[in-house]
């Protein structure tokens, strides 16, 4: 691996003119800067960043912490904010936890030990006292006991929008199929949401949820289905988009259609692509706003400014697809 002094003997200069480029000095002539450059792609020379940031006293990189990258709604939300956090000059470090709270502690320990600029966090875990307040974080979708910056969607909103929709499309009876998580998320509003719109418009429902993580959702379904009453709902609001697709995948084989027979929604819009049939209905998350607004956010943290409110949380909008 190349090093800095490799790349100032090919160039001609000195190591420390080889550092200034490196970190964006203004003082480095442009001719100078132009053969630097040449001399670090030609030996492909990648600084070492740790080092940098000790130096400077102030690291640029940011960490974010996923419960999976499979996740395409997770995906999308990572791509954003690297996209945002690279215009502002920041490096994105990815922690995938894969749900699990020990994977969670330790990147936790970890970041805290090698002092990243801050942190954007997505977990469903109670880790509350292991959160380093130090740090800058801003988080997706969940509260914390400290006073943590959070930014989500409108889950109620969008609980309230589903109920209407499938309503609006001739269901009678209703239901909302999702988990419960060990603590307190934003994503809980959605039933909460849907319940309340069904008792506003008079309308019966029907709640089916089972503790978060769920190991198998294939299994979840047939659970969900195996109750008689629940195969004669006439309408399902999922609580992601991957949990109606799911649904969809299940309830053929127990002679129900969708849309002829039941509707389904889901949430999160994370299904761009016409390519994929049928195209779901959902409540679509502002997934770039809310991936660019945490990362401002963030950004405003480490420069010192605390954010006016405690959460922010953005609109959503029904997505008509063809299972309604």
């Amino acid at each position: 691996m190349a090093s800095l002094k490799d790349v100032a003997d090919l160039a001609g200069v000195g190591v420390g003119t080889v550092s200034r480029v490196v970190n964006n000095h203004v003082s480095v002539k442009p001719k100078t800067r132009e053969k630097v450059m040449e001399a670090i792609k030609a030996l492909n020379y990648i600084p070492n960043e740790v080092a940098r940031n000790f130096k400077m006293q102030r690291s640029n990189m940011v960490a974010l912490l996923l419960p999976t990258i499979w996740n395409p709604f997770f995906s999308e939300l990572a791509f954003y904010i690297e996209d945002e956090l690279d215009h502002a000059g920041f490096k994105l470090l990815l922690c995938n936890s894969g749900g699990k709270p020990s994977k969670e502690l330790y990147y936790f320990d970890v970041l805290n030990q090698n002092k990243v600029a801050g942190i954007l966090g997505i977990t469903y875990n109670d880790i509350d006292s292991s959160i380093d307040t130090q740090i800058p974080i801003v988080s997706i979708d969940r509260h914390f006991s400290k006073s943590i910056t959070c930014v989500t969607s409108d889950n109620y909103a969008g609980g309230r929008m589903a109920l209407r929709e499938l309503v609006k499309a001739g269901a009678k009876k209703p239901a909302f199929v999702g988990v419960v998580t060990s603590v307190y998320s934003e994503t809980m509003l959605r039933k909460m949401g849907f319940v309340d719109e069904a008792a506003a418009l008079g309308v019966d429902c029907l709640v089916y949820e089972e503790p978060d993580p769920v190991a198998d959702e294939g299994q979840f379904f047939r659970n969900f289905l195996n109750r008689a009453e629940h195969r004669e709902a006439d309408g399902v609001f999922a609580i992601t988009d991957m949990f109606a697709a799911q649904y969809i995948d299940q309830v053929g084989s127990y002679g129900i259609r969708v849309p002829e027979d039941v509707k389904v929604i889901g949430y999160d819009g994370i299904q761009n692509s016409a390519l994929f049939h049928p195209i779901l209905s959902t409540i679509r998350q502002p997934v770039e706003e809310m991936a660019r607004m945490s990362v401002q956010l963030l950004l405003r943290k480490i420069d010192g400014q605390e954010p006016e409110e405690l959460t922010y949380r953005l609109p959503v909008e029904f997505r008509p697809g063809e299972t309604t």
